[in-house]
């Protein structure tokens, strides 16, 4: 079913629960780009705008921890408590015909993470998101719904672990990460409401300023130090890597505003904990969308692109841990890339998704909307190919993942720690070269340019 086809189903089942707050029907209806896991669509009503946030199947919905109903309830507890929450008019019902979700009162301001870090005062926008995430954590237990997860920290790893075993147990750069965090496991603290994804692609800016908090969807009870880590990793930098605090500036100026707004202190090595975890529950979190692919619940092309992002949370692992290695073993040399043979004789797989790619480049005007996003997403696909089909890496390993994972072998190991850097140098320019901490990554290892 095209977008169109889908945008006519949802207007009368959303026809339907806007009555039940006396709102006309919906006009204008379009899908908004972005988004891992859930729909999000904008349209008018009665002369204002609202969006619509939805799963795309129920099925999707199994296993998560609350469903839309408890979603927006927390919702509309930050927003009466004074956070950038958008406000949530009407949840759907299985009457309405489309699934699970709610709409909510569209807010000011932009999601566009590039649109966001070009604007002119980021020391502004992030004290702002500081203060935010501190009336966040502020929030009264009582006024939330019940349901709402505690996390404890042993089983959350305990957790990721189990996820590693069920996608193959065989990405040594992953099993590292899961020791490190069994043998770093901190103390439990008193717990505060985590939004669970706050992060530049979830907030709303204009001018500079912070407009509105989305996707609350991860939220649970836990350590503060894990939202604040989590917006820092730098694969919510995006273009500026070299701002660890979201993108927007020093990591010492965030915490700084944190603590005036909150009145609590920041710990670090707590808030480094908490950046390995979340890079770790990143890393199988794109692994796991491949099986959504698989199992026909999503068959979005997103899903199968994401799970190959596989390749910058392993690369970004790597720097955050291996600082524990020994220096001699920081200053071995990476083994240089393997020489690759020029390609002879008829059209490889690889050239044959470059042409593709190159000819789908040609037809990109005549696509609108979110069809457009898909046809990007398609040409990402398509290089990946070519360059994975050029490079023909091997990038499995269960036995030295296993021997990782149970200490028997270690950053420690002669020469690990240069072989771990040369296999995620190499897989992270086959699956997504222009990723910023890739160059970052070449000069810190190899004195590249």
């Amino acid at each position: 079913m095209g977008e169109t086809e889908i945008a006519g189903a949802l207007e009368r089942g959303l026809a339907n629960a806007l009555a039940r707050v006396s709102l006309p029907a919906p006009e204008g209806l379009r899908r908004l780009t972005g988004g891992a896991t859930m729909e999000s669509w904008r349209f008018s009503s009665g002369g204002e705008d609202f969006v619509l946030r939805r799963a795309p199947s129920l099925s999707f919905m199994a296993g998560r921890p609350f469903g839309h109903a408890t979603e927006a309830a927390i919702i509309r507890a930050a927003h009466r408590a004074g956070v950038t929450a958008p406000e949530v008019v009407v949840e759907l019902t299985p009457d309405d015909g489309i699934g699970s979700g709610f709409v909510m009162r569209a807010l000011p301001g932009t999601p566009d993470p590039r649109a966001i870090l070009e604007m002119g005062d980021p020391a502004q926008l992030l004290r702002e998101v500081a203060q935010d995430l501190a009336r966040i954590h502020s929030l009264n237990r009582k006024s939330l719904p019940g349901d709402v997860p505690e996390m404890d920290y042993a089983d959350a790893v305990a957790g990721l672990a189990e996820q590693f075993e069920e996608a193959g147990a065989d990405r040594p750069i992953i099993a590292l990460g899961l020791k490190w965090l069994q043998d770093n496991l901190p103390e439990p603290v008193e717990p505060v409401l985590n939004h669970g994804d706050y992060r530049l692609g979830n907030i709303l800016a204009e001018d500079s300023h912070l407009t509105g908090v989305l996707d609350w969807e991860l939220a649970h009870f836990g350590d503060r130090h894990e939202d604040l880590a989590f917006g820092c990793m730098a694969v919510w930098r995006f273009s500026r890597v070299e701002r660890p605090a979201l993108g927007l500036g020093p990591l010492e100026d965030y915490l700084a505003a944190y603590e005036a707004a909150s009145g609590v202190g920041v710990d670090r090595e707590r808030f480094r904990f908490w950046m390995v975890y979340r890079t770790v529950w990143w890393v199988l979190g794109c692994l796991r969308m491949a099986s959504f692919w698989r199992s026909g619940d999503d068959r979005m092309l997103e899903r199968v692109v994401i799970s190959r992002r596989t390749s910058e949370q392993e690369l970004d692992l790597l720097l955050l841990i291996e600082e524990d290695a020994p220096e001699e073993e920081r200053l071995r040399p990476v083994p240089r890339a393997a020489d690759v043979a020029e390609p002879l004789g008829e059209a490889s797989a690889g050239e044959l998704a470059t042409a593709i790619a190159e000819w789908l480049g040609t037809v990109k005007e005549r696509m609108e909307g979110h069809d457009r996003f898909q046809l990007a997403v398609a040409r990402n696909a398509l290089g990946m190919i070519a360059r994975n089909d050029a490079g023909a890496m091997q990038v499995e390993d269960a036995a030295l993942a296993r021997e990782l994972l149970a200490g028997g072998k270690s950053l420690a190991s002669p020469g690990m720690l240069a072989r771990l850097r040369r296999a995620a140098l190499d897989k992270l320019a086959a699956d997504v070269p222009k990723y910023p901490m890739l160059a970052r990554a070449r000069t810190l290892w190899m004195g590249e340019d």
